[in-house]
């Protein structure tokens, strides 16, 4: 028989942190001596219609930890999305309405299913306005096992209560919701993004004051999006939805920084091609591999036969120089970014444009839409004239 050792092994394989450490291993020889099942919690908010390949990585540890036997507890978080995660950000979330949040619930429970054995037996989707939708007495004794001091310890609200940002009440009740979440299942173990440890780890003191055994954490790393540099994230608009078409997803996947490839091998579970393979057959193969599993092997095939005669189609050389564009948090004005990248005046960019003088990725820019958001520029060839070209990176 197995041990707990080696299959802690096998689960925290590729994962950022196993905390506390050992914790994981407990946890898996505690289930052998009750003869059960560990309740492994993932929460995923729907603040959005798609799951996108950020997402698998922790589904596929999830999936790893079924496959061992246990039970996989899904959390939909259709009453904290009313809140929106404050990890990463620098301002309060949008709030998406009652409808939104509905809609998008329903499409991840599909999606996931394409990653997770829905079988009742090793699977159990919830919804956290089961027990968030509390009675005020509730709200406070869940409010008295944390202090502001815990919380601002965050790094994001730390950095923007320094900087002089506002904070919501609503923002700071976050964390505290997401741990009641452990409370509610009685999680074993909880897995999530690096960005989530601090949300995590807090749980496991809000299940102690609950009276709860402190569940066992275990973070991935998190998946840069295309633009190779940022999280993968629908709001950044480098994200890369497992529902997209086959030709969507591979061309998505080419635009990927030749520096993000070893990363999203590693961190999709990919076999990279053999040593010694040029970076452009490279990222081929990592195309093809990722239409592969979400479509299939034809699919692929297909989608690499169409990439390339689009390729040839344009006329784009094999080498295109790499011009890194500055950006803020709005949108990005075309003719300065032409400017810029191509050592041209606005006046000479705006003319261009006009023209139909301009490409982005083949495709002709509209005179009429010059304000772009950044996320259609990330990793984009863009054409001016004939044959001058550069592909186009954003840094935030």
């Amino acid at each position: 028989m197995e041990s707990a050792a080696s299959k802690s092994a096998q689960l925290t394989a590729n994962s950022a942190e196993d905390l506390p450490a050992g914790a994981l291993q407990a946890k898996l020889e505690l289930a052998e001596r009750e003869g059960r099942q560990l309740r492994v919690k993932l929460g995923l908010d729907p603040t959005a219609p798609d799951i996108h390949l950020g997402h698998t990585v922790v589904l596929t540890k999830l999936r790893e930890f079924q496959e061992q036997g246990h039970r996989v507890v899904l959390i939909v978080g259709d009453y904290t999305a009313r809140v929106g995660d404050p990890s990463g950000r620098s301002e309060t979330r949008p709030v998406l309405s009652p409808e939104e949040i509905i809609a998008n619930a329903n499409s991840y429970e599909a999606q996931a299913g394409r990653i997770l054995d829905q079988d009742p037996a090793r699977y159990e989707l919830r919804f956290n306005s089961e027990w968030l939708d509390m009675p005020m007495a509730d709200l406070l004794a869940l409010v008295r096992t944390t202090t502001v001091a815990q919380l601002l310890e965050r790094e994001d609200f730390s950095k923007r209560y320094k900087g002089g940002s506002p904070i919501s009440v609503l923002e700071l009740l976050y964390p505290l919701m997401q741990g009641y979440d452990s409370v509610a299942i009685e999680a074993d173990v909880e897995i999530g993004g690096t960005d989530q440890t601090f949300n995590i780890l807090l749980g496991r003191d809000i299940q102690r004051h609950y009276g709860i055994a402190e569940q066992a954490v275990l973070t991935m790393p998190i998946l840069p999006g295309i633009d190779g540099v940022e999280k993968m994230s629908k709001t950044k608009g480098n994200e890369i939805a497992i529902e997209s078409s086959a030709d969507e997803m591979f061309g998505r996947t080419m635009r990927l920084p030749d520096e993000a490839m070893a990363s999203w091998f590693e961190l999709l579970a990919i076999s990279p091609p053999a040593d010694g393979t040029g970076a452009r057959d490279t990222k081929v193969a990592l195309a093809k591999a990722i239409v592969a599993r979400f479509h299939n092997e034809a699919a692929a095939d297909a989608a690499e036969a169409q990439f390339v005669s689009q390729f040839a189609k344009h006329e784009l050389p094999e080498d295109i120089d790499e011009f890194a564009l500055t950006v803020g948090d709005g949108m990005v004005h075309l003719p300065q970014a032409l400017a810029e990248g191509f050592d041209i005046s606005r006046s000479e960019a705006r003319r261009l444009v006009e023209q139909g003088g301009v490409k982005i990725d083949g495709d002709a820019v509209d005179p009429a839409h010059l304000d772009l958001d950044p996320a259609q520029l990330s990793g984009a060839v863009v054409q001016i004239g004939r044959r001058r070209f550069k592909r186009f990176k954003i840094d935030r």
